[in-house]
């Protein structure tokens, strides 16, 4: 194996890491907004019958 064709394969190694730590991130990404989507559907199914009930129930 000649030095072009080694450092060729180490280039093409540090950008398949890159690839896959991008690919690694977007997904952390996706999960980090899915969790926030559904505590955000949470919080208003929660509280939206709860003030409905207190507003009834007060008059």
């Amino acid at each position: 194996m000649t030095a072009a064709q080694r450092q060729a394969r180490i280039k093409a190694a540090e950008e398949r890491q890159q690839r896959d730590e991008e690919a690694k991130q977007r997904k952390q990404r996706g999960k980090q907004i899915f969790t926030i989507a559904i505590c955000v559907i949470l919080v208003l199914a929660l509280s939206i019958p709860t003030i409905a009930l207190s507003l009834l129930g007060s008059s």
